[in-house]
């Protein structure tokens, strides 16, 4: 297992090995003890997710939930391909408003960890796009947050026109940037 931090360093790609031969192969695709040696400080993962789509250029996003139900997410795609987001909401972060994003896909196996106190999206880039995920605290629709996803303030490419992207009423009505009232701070010294 290969683990790459981004360019915003808390947000980490990861890259499991797979093992074949001609029946198939295998792939060892969380281990904890893994995390914990990059300096992965989250809690442990206690729920997770199945999300199918149905259409290139489906957006879900920009989330996060608040504390004391803020989540670290694990996502990888296991059918199609997502170009995956994670947006820094941490006031006081030298990277505050900034982004990074990566192609995910049932081809190539990665995953992206984005910790708490990002905003995190993604755009499917293929027909039929199946996408798991692990959270580290539960859904809690009270302490739902949301970051607009086409805010000009943070530029996201989403690597596709506008026009051809489509979301729900919620996400569409989300948040500016300018006027997010976070409660992420910054406090580490990346």
């Amino acid at each position: 297992m290969k683990i790459t931090p981004m360019t915003i360093p808390e947000v980490l790609l990861i890259t499991p090995a797979r093992h074949g031969d001609e029946r198939g192969w295998f792939s060892e695709t969380f281990r904890q003890s893994a995390l914990e040696e990059t300096g992965f400080t989250g809690g442990a993962f206690v729920q997770d997710n199945h999300v199918r789509s149905t259409k290139r250029g489906i957006l879900r996003g920009l989330h996060f939930q608040k504390p004391p139900h803020a989540q670290d997410k694990l996502l990888r795609c296991i059918r199609g391909a997502i170009f995956d987001v994670a947006v820094d909401i941490r006031r006081g972060s030298p990277t505050f408003g900034q982004w990074v994003g990566a192609e995910l896909s049932a081809e190539n196996a990665q995953q992206l960890l984005v910790p708490k106190g990002f905003a995190h999206a993604y755009c499917t880039l293929t027909e039929e796009c199946e996408v798991l995920y692990k959270v580290t605290d539960y859904y809690a629709p009270q302490a739902e947050g949301a970051l607009r996803w086409n805010d000009p303030a943070v530029g996201i490419d989403w690597t596709m026109p506008a026009d051809q992207i489509s979301t729900n009423d919620r996400d569409a009505a989300a948040s500016l940037l300018a006027d997010l009232d976070t409660p992420f701070v910054y406090g580490g010294t990346s």
